[in-house]
C-alpha cells in the first residue's frame, strides 16, 4: 500500500470526525487530476490566534481566515514524493463559516484543503480568468464527494468585490 498524500497535523480539535479516508481520497484525485501524482501536502488543524498571527505576518492582514497556503518548492518543479507545502486550517473560523453557511464542518473543512491545495499547485483567483479555472477544478472536487456548496466568486462582472462599483 502507498503512502498517503496527506499529512495531517492537529493542534486544535475539530467539532466533529475529520473524514481522513475522503479528504485522503480527494487530495489524491486533485493531484492525479493536475499531473501531480505522488506529491504530498500538510495539513495543519491550528486555531484562529495562529492563523492571524501568520495572515499579519505574511499578507500584511490582521485577521483570522479559513485557510493559508505556504507553498515549499518551486511550483513549476512537482514531481513524484515532491513536498507541496502546508496548510494552514483555522478550526474555529471554520466552523463558524459552516455554521453561517448551514454546511457540515467536513464539507468546510473539505473545501478549505482543495482551495488550499489548489493554491498550492499554482492555481489563483486574481482575475477572473485564473478563478474560472480555479473554481472549476474546485467544484469537479466538490462534486466527487457529494459536497454541494456554491463557493462565492471574486470576480462577478469581471472585477473583484473591492473594485466594484456601489450601487443602491
Amino acid at each position: 500500500m502507498d503512502d498517503g498524500v496527506i499529512n495531517l497535523m492537529v493542534q486544535h480539535r475539530p467539532p466533529e470526525p475529520i473524514p481522513d479516508a475522503l479528504l485522503e481520497r480527494m487530495a489524491r484525485w486533485l493531484l492525479d487530476r493536475v499531473d501531480a501524482s505522488g506529491a504530498t501536502l500538510s495539513v495543519v488543524l491550528s486555531d484562529d490566534e495562529t492563523v492571524q498571527a501568520l495572515n499579519r505576518q505574511y499578507r500584511g492582514v490582521d485577521a483570522p481566515t479559513d485557510v493559508l497556503s505556504f507553498a515549499a518548492a518551486d511550483q513549476d518543479a512537482v514531481y513524484e514524493g515532491a513536498d507541496l507545502g502546508d496548510l494552514i486550517i483555522a478550526v474555529p473560523y471554520l466552523a463558524r463559516q459552516a455554521s453561517a453557511q448551514n454546511h457540515t464542518f467536513a464539507d468546510e473543512l473539505l473545501l478549505a484543503v482543495v482551495h488550499g491545495a489548489l493554491h498550492l499547485l499554482g492555481y489563483d483567483h486574481d482575475s477572473a480568468e485564473h478563478e474560472e479555472a480555479m473554481w472549476a477544478l474546485q467544484a469537479e472536487a466538490l462534486a466527487l464527494a457529494n459536497i454541494r456548496i456554491d463557493v462565492p466568486r471574486f470576480f462577478e462582472g469581471g472585477a473583484p468585490p473591492d473594485e466594484r462599483e456601489e450601487t443602491e
